[in-house]
């Protein structure tokens, strides 16, 4: 499940931890594969749902449990045009302050198969060339941080059921059932 040969020399790792599945499934195997000391996480709260605090709380919760380091970073952004790719931009901004500030190595990103086929149906919508429909990276750079996707040959499925057999609870961002979002048309497609 875990391409752990991708996170290796990566150390501390950062996980990027939204309370969801998938990367919930992703703090927990990494977890078990390189123990609690070798990992850090981080929820960023984009401040668009009150629930989104609590579901912060959740991951701060988890990770004590789990004895892993945990931060919250809370954002301000206003609803509006093209919604998703700025929280998108500004949770990555966040996301390398965060590891600048934590001597972080890499940050590991819950990004699935199913996130795989999604993306690539959205390019394929947009009408993009073959370069543009490249799977995406398991390793890319952004202002100078490491970025990891090693769940990219595992289903949501299968991180789900990891999770179950455990006990462990994720939380459900209502905004990934909204269709005026054209990776929710594409999931649903």
């Amino acid at each position: 499940m875990l391409n752990a040969a991708l996170i290796a020399g990566h150390f501390p790792l950062g996980i990027a931890l939204s309370g969801g599945s998938d990367s919930t499934a992703l703090l927990v195997l990494a977890v078990d594969a390189f123990g609690c000391s070798n990992v850090q996480a981080v929820t960023i709260d984009h401040g668009l749902r009150r629930e989104a605090a609590l579901e912060a709380q959740a991951a701060a919760d988890l990770c004590a449990a789990l004895g892993v380091r945990h931060d919250t970073v809370t954002l301000t952004l206003k609803d509006g045009s093209s919604l998703q790719a700025r929280a998108r931009d500004a949770r990555y901004d966040a996301l390398c302050e965060w590891a600048l500030s934590r001597q972080i190595g890499a940050i590991a990103l819950g990004h699935t198969r199913d996130d795989v086929a999604e993306t690539f149906l959205m390019r394929l919508a947009r009408g993009s060339g073959v370069d543009g429909l490249a799977q995406m990276p398991e390793r890319f750079e952004r202002l100078g941080t490491c970025f990891l996707r090693p769940l990219l040959q595992t289903s949501r499925c299968d991180l789900q059921a990891v999770l179950k057999t455990r006990g462990i609870a994720w939380s459900t961002d209502p905004s990934n059932k909204d269709p005026r979002f054209a990776r929710v048309q594409m999931r649903e497609a």
